[in-house]
């Protein structure tokens, strides 16, 4: 046991105190944060001052001209720097082509027609712009709601009802969302603190893969890189092959839970920071680590195995593509595993080892009415899982860190695992 410290020590100094991974571990919060701050201020400029824009509207029912301005008006009225400039309000098709070469000209931003039965039949409204830009779609829905409100408007005043009154019929009842998560305080939330809490599940989701994942993957590396530098020949004069592994296994699973810990508390920070009350029950932290842990056995034992048996991270490739597809689906479909927490899919999803981690962070992080029974019969799965692939990897890792030159196939592999 003291040799596979020993080795677990010397692992994880050797990864702490080089320059990538520090830069790494500070430059992922950075640029996390970056993101936040660079998406605040586009979202304040986009939502700024913005230079007037040029419509078109031809109506040819002929009797929505009142109603029409009356719209654009009421628009540039309560947004005085979103302007909409009523251009042309025509009657007839007749400048028709006209408009359409300004709009491709950039010389108008969009025309629109107004069918002659749009207030009586079934008639469309037409948009014409250029489409080649968001701000065009954005323009074309806002003079569609405006056209619809002028047309809305002439029908109330055709039926002897009050455009006033429609409006306070319509008009929707204001709501107050209340927190009561907790048992002994109730707290208002607005939407943007609700959709935050919502992004919990995913950014514990995300924590596992990246521990799991991206720090097992310098199993693959650091095993290829000395097996083809022969250091491992000289490691191997002075333990045995499992201690070896075991030590490299135990002192990356201290890295991932190092950047683990420093993320989560960058991301505490940051809440606090932008005073959002998000609340995370101790007992999900508990389970968060135990899944952690075992996660992390079960993959890097993968890794390991699949790294004694090749000699260049190109031959390593080919067998890591299957595992990482498995490792992408829950971030692919962790929206259904939040939604349906207690669905057959997340359930069968939860007792398949590779994927039980994070699928079991998921559910738990999004919903209470997971059973104790069920979390529990999880890591007694994830722990077998661990005891048989730990042992067939280090059948592998026996045989294969000291062999060179053509890869081993499938069958000399299985005779490996058949030894005594």
């Amino acid at each position: 046991m003291q040799k596979i410290l020993k080795i677990a020590h010397r692992e994880y100094l050797e990864t702490v105190k080089t320059k990538a991974f520090i830069i790494g571990l500070l430059m992922t919060p950075v640029i996390i944060g970056a993101i936040v701050l660079i998406n605040s201020r586009v979202s304040r400029s986009i939502s700024g001052p913005r230079p007037p824009r040029k419509v078109v509207v031809t109506d040819l029912s002929n009797e929505l001209s009142n109603e029409v301005k009356e719209s654009f008006d009421e628009y540039n009225e309560s947004h005085s720097d979103k302007q909409i400039l009523l251009q042309e309000l025509q009657t007839d098709e007749s400048a028709d082509t006209s408009a359409k070469d300004k709009v491709r000209n950039d010389q108008l931003d969009a025309y629109f027609i107004l069918d002659k039965d749009s207030v009586e039949g079934n008639g469309r409204i037409r948009s014409y712009t250029r489409g080649s830009k968001m701000s065009d779609l954005d323009l074309a829905s806002i003079v569609e709601n405006l056209l619809n409100r002028a047309v809305v408007n002439r029908r109330c005043k055709l039926r002897d009802v009050s455009p006033e009154l429609l409006a306070e019929l319509r008009r929707r009842v204001p709501t107050e969302r209340i927190d009561i998560s907790s048992a002994s305080d109730e707290k208002q939330t607005g939407q943007g603190e609700q959709i935050i809490k919502a992004m919990v599940p995913f950014f514990f989701m995300f924590l596992m893969f990246m521990g799991i994942f991206a720090n097992g993957q310098q199993m693959l590396t650091s095993i290829i890189e000395e097996k083809s530098s022969r250091v491992i020949e000289v490691l191997l004069s002075a333990v045995s092959p499992f201690q070896l592994m075991a030590g490299k296994i135990l002192g990356i699973a201290g890295i991932g839970l190092t950047v683990i810990a420093l993320w989560s508390i960058a991301a505490y920070a940051t809440a606090s920071w932008q005073d959002l009350n998000i609340e995370v029950p101790v007992e999900l932290m508990l389970y968060f680590v135990v899944y952690y842990v075992l996660g992390f056995l079960l993959f890097s034992s993968i890794m390991a195995a699949i790294g004694s048996v090749c000699n260049t991270i190109k031959e390593a490739q080919s067998l890591m593509m299957p595992i990482s597809f498995l490792f992408i689906l829950p971030i692919m479909a962790w929206p259904l595993f939040v939604e349906h927490p207690e669905g057959t899919m997340a359930k069968a999803a939860s007792f398949f080892p590779l994927l039980t981690p994070m699928v079991m962070i998921l559910r738990i992080s999004s919903s209470s009415d997971v059973s104790l029974i069920e979390i529990l019969a999880t890591m007694v799965v994830l722990a077998l899982a661990v005891l048989a692939v730990m042992w067939m990897a280090a059948k592998i890792f026996r045989t294969g860190i000291l062999m060179y030159g053509k890869r081993p196939n499938l069958t000399e592999i299985l005779r490996w695992l058949m030894q005594s």
